[in-house]
Formats: C-alpha cells, structure tokens, sequence
C-alpha cells in the first residue's frame, strides 16, 4: 500500500499538518515530504496555501475521491486474503465518544485482542455526534457513542448501560439531596455540544418541564477529565458526569455524589454502524462486543 495516500487523506481531513502527522505519529516534515512527493508524481497541485492555512486544490479534491478508493480496496483485499488463510486479521477504525473510550474500551480492546491478535486498531475519539460523522466519511467502520438520540441511516445495538450522577467537590457543604429549583441556581460545568451526556441532561430536564436555558451554566468542557479536573480546583461548582468516570474520586473522597429530585440520568452505550452488510472484520467485533 502506498502510504503518501493515507498522509494526503489524512491531510486533507484535518486540512492541517500538524493534525495529520499526530494522527499517523509521523514528523511534519514527514507529512510535508510525502504530499510533495505526490504533487511531482502526478504534476498537480494538491493543496493552496493561504497563510497559515492550507484548502484542497481542484485537483486535490479528484484526487481524494481515488485515494480513499484505492486505500479501501487495499483494505478489502487484506481482509479476503487473511479469510482464505483462515487468519482474521487487519486493521479495524473504530470511533468512541470520550467516555466510552477512556473508561470502558480499553478493557474492551484487551479482551478482543487476546482472541484475535492479528487484528490492528485504529482510535478516532470525539463526542457522538463526531463518531457519527466520521461513520458518514467513512473514516470509521464501526462507533461507540453515548445518549439516546437515533438517527436514520445507521443500525444502532445497545451493548451497556451507564447512569449519569451529579457531583461536587468533596469539601462543598451541599446537602446531599436537592430539588430541580435549587439545582437552577448552582453553577452547572457540562459537556459542549454534540455530547451524548448533554443529549441525556437536556432531555431529562425537559421531562421535568425545565430547559437548560434556565441552569445555571458556569462554562462548557470538551472532556470529563477536564470536568474533574475543574471540580477537584472549584468547590463551589457542580457536573453531571458517568459513574464510570467518578470511581476513583469517589473512593479517595476527592468528589462527592449529590442527588437531583425527581430526575434518574440513565442512558445507554450503543453500537453504531452505516445501515447495510458488514465486512467480516466488523462482524466479528461487533459479535464480540455483544457477546462480552
């Protein structure tokens, strides 16, 4: 496989070399080296640089569409050829939302592993509605997303449940139990946009007649580390977050569990894939997932 394709598909995402060189753990330079390599190759110019900025040429745009054939059939012929042999074995793109990917894949991807060690993984981390994009570019072959939202042209499997809790710094003097009126007036950390836990918060708010509008939001945070990391700095504030994530803060007494009247916050984790035949490297995922 030419390896200049994936750096240009890459580059071309991101539209930002740096981005790219983290994502495939190669230099800039690197990056830079290849994508010239390309231009010469074929005669074109493949990006316009604009500054500090870089956006796909005519021919850049063309030569996308090819490259991301040509690396999907270099896919397809690995894995029909390591079924022939009777060794499954490739790569597999897998996308999870920020949760999913910090607390629960990692034991997830040892177990998988152990069984079928000649399989590669890929990561792509960012909130559901992200994953679901990156299914729809066919960046990913198969997402792990949170909330309960259902979106026509994907096939959805749930494979666990998790339970949102509302916690605090462990040295706030809060009461342990409050109503829906008083959460309004505490200052709120969440999740930005397009979380499966925001998703969650807003819709058990609006069961009980309340919109988000009318919290208290202090600031948004693009991850739950992050969140706990301003909870533990802030005594004052306040965050739903997965039980999952709270563990360990919760047993070295650095967090506390506070609890919301008339609200329950469970969710669930769902499976996700573009509807439509699976290949037999996401099959076999997804059977194990299920069958965990």
């Amino acid at each position: 496989m030419d390896f200049r394709l994936s750096v240009f598909v890459s580059v071309a995402h991101h539209l930002n070399f740096t981005k790219a060189s983290k994502e495939l753990y190669i230099s800039q330079p690197a990056i830079s080296k290849n994508i010239k390599e390309l231009e010469k190759e074929y005669g074109v110019q493949l990006f316009e640089r604009m500054g500090g900025k870089i956006a796909l040429t005519i021919a850049g745009t063309a030569f996308l569409a090819y490259a991301k054939s040509i690396l999907e059939g270099y896919r397809a012929l690995r894995l029909e050829m390591n079924l022939l042999t009777g060794n499954i074995g490739g790569t597999l793109h897998v996308g999870a939302s920020t949760t999913i990917a910090q607390y629960l894949l990692p034991e997830i991807l040892a177990r998988f592993i152990f069984h079928f060690p000649n399989i590669r993984f890929l990561m792509l981390t960012g909130n559901s509605e992200q994953v679901e994009q990156a299914l729809v570019e066919h960046r990913i072959d198969v997402g792990l997303v949170e909330g309960n939202s259902r979106h026509a042209g994907f096939s959805y499997s749930h494979f666990a449940k998790d339970e949102l809790v509302m916690v605090t710094n462990a040295h706030n003097k809060i009461k342990g139990k409050i109503s829906l009126k008083e959460l309004s007036v505490l200052p709120l950390v969440l999740r930005e946009s397009g979380s499966g836990t925001l998703e969650v918060i807003e819709n058990r708010l609006a069961e009980q007649g309340w919109k988000l509008s009318e919290m208290n939001v202090l600031l948004q945070l693009g991850s739950t580390e992050g969140i706990k990391s301003f909870l533990e700095n802030c005594r004052s504030a306040y965050a739903f977050v997965s039980i999952a994530a709270v563990t360990h803060e919760l047993m070295e007494n650095r967090l506390r569990v506070i609890e919301v009247e008339s609200i329950t916050l469970e969710r669930e984790f769902a499976l996700v894939t573009l509807q439509g035949a699976q290949n037999e490297l996401v099959e076999k995922f997804i059977q194990f997932l299920l069958n965990k």
